[in-house]
């Protein structure tokens, strides 16, 4: 049962976390996709492989992730020895959810001669039933590098499959999972936005539909999207991802203006009754 605890208003809460983070000998890694505050009070900031490969690099005995389920069990994987910790227990992934590990396995079952490629967007126990653990700025190249005749099982997120599928020429399996945050923006109001900023350039993460890629000027990872904001010369961008990544967007390149991609109408109106 979760408990409730009321804080003390007049609390430096910055403060109060890095003496605690001392105490502990700990360190807080948080995701792009983490509010404001929490990412500034983190010690790393990044993706969630990239924030489970820089805690195993701390003499931190504590990881405290703020993210969902599945990143702090890869933050436990690459960090068996640390206590690995998850403040919100709630914090669960729609994608992740939608892969379960039985249902998985009766899925590979049914495709035998398939190595089963699988996004780490993912539960343990799936990539436990997994061969190989991609990152959406790796899937590409590591399904370039298996032979042409090797038929391939991609999971759980059938947009990145579909983006995968397209840029390697492959017909490849894919489970039918999708992250729940990337389905539901609106090309519509996209394109009506583009006509408001007409120096706007669109950028996309792969996991979201294919009609939102293809208005897309670049289609990138959490840290690519970031790279490329910081990079390239416009000074205008709709941002079809997470909105979290804004903040660092902003904080990175503060002379330019960063757009969240409008949802669909329904989502906009179930978000306002709740």
């Amino acid at each position: 049962m979760l408990e409730t605890v009321e804080i003390d208003a007049s609390l430096n809460l910055f403060a109060e976390i890095e003496k605690l983070k001392k105490e502990k000998n700990a360190v807080i890694l948080a995701h792009y996709y983490q509010v404001g505050d929490i990412q500034d009070v983190a010690d790393y900031i990044g993706d969630s492989l990239g924030l489970s490969q820089q805690a195993a690099k701390t003499e931190a005995e504590v990881i405290v992730f703020a993210g969902v389920h599945f990143m702090a069990e890869t933050a436990k994987i690459l960090n068996p020895h640390k206590k690995v910790l998850l403040p919100d227990l709630r914090a669960g992934c729609s994608l992740a959810e939608g892969c379960p590990p039985k249902e998985f396995a009766e899925f590979k079952a049914a495709h035998p001669d398939h190595i089963v490629i699988t996004y780490i967007n993912c539960s343990a126990e799936i990539k436990a039933l997994s061969d190989i653990i991609c990152t959406s700025s790796n899937a590409v190249q590591i399904v370039n590098s298996l032979p042409k005749d090797q038929k391939i099982i991609f999971a759980p997120d059938k947009n990145l499959g579909a983006y995968v599928a397209k840029q390697t020429g492959r017909d490849l399996v894919l489970w039918n999972g999708a992250c729940m945050v990337h389905e539901i923006f609106s090309q519509q109001r996209i394109l009506k936005l583009k006509d408001q900023n007409p120096g706007a350039k669109i950028i996309a993460h792969p996991e979201c539909e294919e009609p939102i890629l293809a208005l897309a000027n670049f289609i990138g990872s959490t840290t690519a999207l970031l790279n490329y904001s910081k990079k390239d010369e416009a000074q205008t961008y709709i941002v079809a991802t997470e909105t979290g990544i804004l903040h660092q967007m902003q904080k990175d390149s503060p002379h330019k203006t960063f757009i969240p991609a409008p949802l669909l109408p329904t989502v906009l109106v179930t978000t306002a009754h709740t």
